[in-house]
């Protein structure tokens, strides 16, 4: 693989995971506009919301199974458009199951499209030598922006939903395509790729073992706990907690992403300077001080220096836990990122309904406790993110052929 191909890949696929952020946030942040365009009642609206990322488990499943046969990129390039006219799907359609007919193409194909992002992003790192995962997941970030941003013009414009996502698709579906043209699996520093890989940890061949992924997959649920606590909760609990005005509790989420991205852009100077353990136990401890804060907050200006901190302590997770099992099972990375890649839905269905259950029967802000504790239970799992070969950067970086940037 020569430089420009590596380049090439990279620019590609960080151009994938930026469309991924800009469809999702259309769809999330457009919810309500979705229940009454369709007629959906409250009562319902819930299993709508479960059933997308239950199906994309099954999406990350099913994926593990096809890249048997044919590569993550094959996946990647069919996943993202399917995505994206789902997305219009939904925006189109005037009849309840068309809007679930749309939902449950989109959760398939996401959970198709984040395992194999996931699974090319492991492999490039791999090829570069140096950790470069959380500048895809920065793409991403700002992607969700871009989408969040989009979303409000639409409202604020009284658009349909048709209206909104139309432009958007558009656009972003014949990026996505062209841009499909350049994924590419890098070849690690002995020259060789996932499939080539002898022996690793999980056993013969890199056999996966469920037991040794076992805590990254608890940590990526932790991770993700929190996040949703982030996204579901944090108007809420600014505006109905700590007594913040309506306007007020919507700037918690947008600090939440804009943190996010930021932390992401400069996460993997953090890695290659100082191990990724390192990078994961801080921002564990950072997250878990964020929550802590939102708690105890007197009123909703700390409580947003609170939902700052877990912006800069969450984002690093999932990039590092991804980059954990491609290392701990060289020879078997696809299939390790697409288990792992389930436990991001569990976290998402979890965390939500568990915050809303503790604040309900107890209270808000002892709810927010349960998250820390979650997240701090990182610090006990961290070593597996760093095994001594694989550790990136700062005096313990494997040597490598190429060096593209």
């Amino acid at each position: 693989m020569t430089d420009a191909g590596l380049r090439h890949g990279r620019a590609s696929l960080g151009l994938s995971f930026g469309v991924q952020g800009v469809a999702f946030a259309l769809l999330v942040t457009r919810i309500p506009a979705i229940q009454d365009q369709y007629g959906i009642s409250d009562g319902l609206l819930p299993v709508f919301l479960a059933a997308v990322p239950i199906l994309a488990g099954a999406g990350s499943v099913a994926t593990e199974k096809v890249v048997a046969r044919v590569r993550p990129g094959v996946v990647l390039r069919w996943s993202q458009p399917l995505v994206l006219l789902a997305l219009l799907g939904v925006g189109a359609g005037r009849e309840v199951w068309h809007v679930a007919v749309a939902l449950g193409v989109f959760g398939l194909a996401v959970g198709a499209l984040d395992a194999s992002m996931n699974m090319l992003g492991v492999s490039l790192q791999r090829a570069y030598g140096r950790s470069i995962m959380l500048g895809f997941h920065a793409a991403y970030s700002l992607g969700g922006i871009a989408g969040a941003s989009l979303a409000w013009a639409g409202a604020r414009w009284d658009l349909s939903l048709l209206g909104s996502y139309l432009p958007v698709v558009v656009v972003l579906l014949p990026a996505a395509l062209v841009g499909s043209r350049w994924y590419t699996e890098g070849k690690g520093p002995d020259g060789k790729g996932p499939e080539d890989v002898g022996a690793g940890p999980g056993g013969a061949g890199g056999a996966l073992s469920f037991r040794l992924l076992l805590p990254l997959c608890l940590v990526m649920s932790f991770a993700y706990i929190g996040d949703s606590t982030v996204s579901n909760w944090s108007a809420k609990y600014l505006q109905d907690v700590l007594g913040g005005s309506e306007q007020l509790a919507t700037v918690p989420y947008n600090v939440y992403m804009v943190t996010t991205l930021l932390g992401r852009a400069l996460g993997d100077l953090g890695v290659r300077r100082f191990g990724a353990v390192a990078v994961v136990r801080g921002g564990s401890l950072l997250a878990a001080g964020g929550f802590a804060v939102v708690a105890v907050a007197p009123g909703a200006w700390v409580g947003m220096l609170g939902f700052t901190m877990l912006g800069f302590g969450l984002c690093v997770i999932v990039p590092q836990t991804f980059a954990a099992a491609g290392r701990m099972f060289p020879g078997n990375s696809d299939a390790a990122v697409a288990r792992l890649n389930i436990f991001n839905y569990v976290g998402f269905l979890v965390g939500s309904p568990l915050v809303g259950a503790l604040g309900d029967a107890w209270s808000y802000r002892g709810a927010m406790l349960v998250p820390m504790v979650l997240v701090l239970a990182t610090l006990v799992y961290a070593r597996a993110f760093g095994p001594e070969p694989a550790r990136y950067g700062g005096g313990h970086e494997r040597p490598h052929t190429a060096d593209v940037g």
